[in-house]
């Protein structure tokens, strides 16, 4: 029998990516040690999308959540599946979800990061997948009450969904660290809940998920908007605009204008975060770092995408252009044979 299943269900843009990461490199060595990662990466992004039952889930999926259970069936150690989609469940899902790990002891784990880095970080999320709204309507339809996508992705509402089905404490809330702090902090954190030992795992710098200059994700936004009804999301645009325009082009440009919330709209962001860390302090659970850690600090003036003029739009397209041109020579060297072609259009195709 299954000792304890860790969901480790988001919230996005939370440091997911360099967990994981250490995660699956070290799958082999966390094994032996008696935890298990079911499946693959691929196989919990599929059974997510299977639990929430999402319009965009990749009609060539595979695996269904369901099977990843079954591939827990057995194991007498703990059990780790992590995907920070799995926050976005309706609590009808969420209780499916739970109730198909009994008997074992589940323990819900949920990340939280303070909202001045959040918002430019979720909407720019949602502009590399396929979304076309401004940054400044973004915020707007937040700042009016709207936008439950993205409040049912934040720790107080993913807590309540799925954390009011197990024990108190069975439910972590794990803060990610201030910029500065040492790079290794966060996944001690995650480790210290899901009780693996430190040492155990091989540690590198988080890989950097780069993040697009004010002038390239405005780019990408009417990219996207133009693009109508081809490569819709998810599998076709991640096949086409995500691999040949996102990752080829935008990501490789350095120097781009950062941009963030604006100090127009400091007050109620600050407002926010502060009824955001008093409901959190009054809900029982396990904290991993600190509330404090939620509310935002250095909040540096930063223009929004909305504020470019058509010429900084026009010079980040062009410059996007020759990208993508460079970016087809490479593909094009006679040095790539047709053998080494289809082998990497299958692994798209996966």
């Amino acid at each position: 029998m299954v000792g304890r299943v860790f969901l480790h269900i988001g919230a996005p843009k939370t440091g997911s990516t360099y967990v994981q990461t250490v995660l699956w490199r070290n799958r082999d060595v966390l094994r032996t040690a008696g935890v298990l990662l079911p499946g693959s990466s691929l196989a919990h992004d599929e059974a997510m999308t299977d639990l929430r039952q999402v319009t965009w889930r990749d009609p060539a999926a595979t695996w269904t959540w369901d099977r990843l259970v079954a591939e827990t069936a057995g194991w007498s150690g703990d059990v780790i599946i992590t995907n920070e989609g799995l926050g976005g469940a309706t609590a009808a899902q969420a209780a499916r979800a739970v109730e198909s790990l009994q008997p074992a002891e589940v323990h819900i784990v949920v990340a939280g990061r303070d909202l001045w880095r959040t918002f430019p970080s979720v909407w720019q999320q949602g502009i590399r997948s396929r979304n076309i709204g401004s940054f400044g309507s973004f915020l707007d339809t937040i700042e009016r009450g709207g936008n439950d996508a993205f409040w049912d992705h934040m720790p107080n509402r993913m807590l309540r969904r799925w954390g009011d089905l197990v024990p108190a404490a069975h439910r972590h809330l794990v803060t990610v660290p201030p910029p500065g702090s040492p790079h290794d902090l966060l996944w001690r954190r995650f480790a210290y809940v899901m009780g693996i030992p430190d040492g155990l795992c091989e540690l590198e710098a988080p890989s950097a998920n780069a993040s697009l200059g004010a002038a390239e994700i405005e780019v990408l936004r009417r990219v996207n908007a133009a693009l109508g009804d081809r490569y819709p999301h998810r599998s076709p645009y991640q096949r086409v605009v995500q691999r040949h325009l996102v990752d080829a082009v935008l990501k490789q440009r350095t120097g781009g204008l950062r941009f963030g919330v604006g100090l127009n709209r400091a007050d109620w962001v600050l407002a926010l975060a502060e009824q955001q860390i008093t409901e959190l302090r009054n809900y029982p659970c396990d904290i991993l770092g600190d509330l404090d850690e939620l509310r935002p600090a250095d909040l540096n003036p930063a223009p929004t995408p909305d504020e470019l003029d058509d010429t900084q739009i026009l010079d980040a397209a062009i410059e996007t252009i020759i990208g993508m041109l460079a970016h087809a020579e490479t593909l094009d060297q006679p040095t790539e044979t047709l053998k080494n072609r289809v082998k990497r259009s299958l692994r798209l195709d996966r």
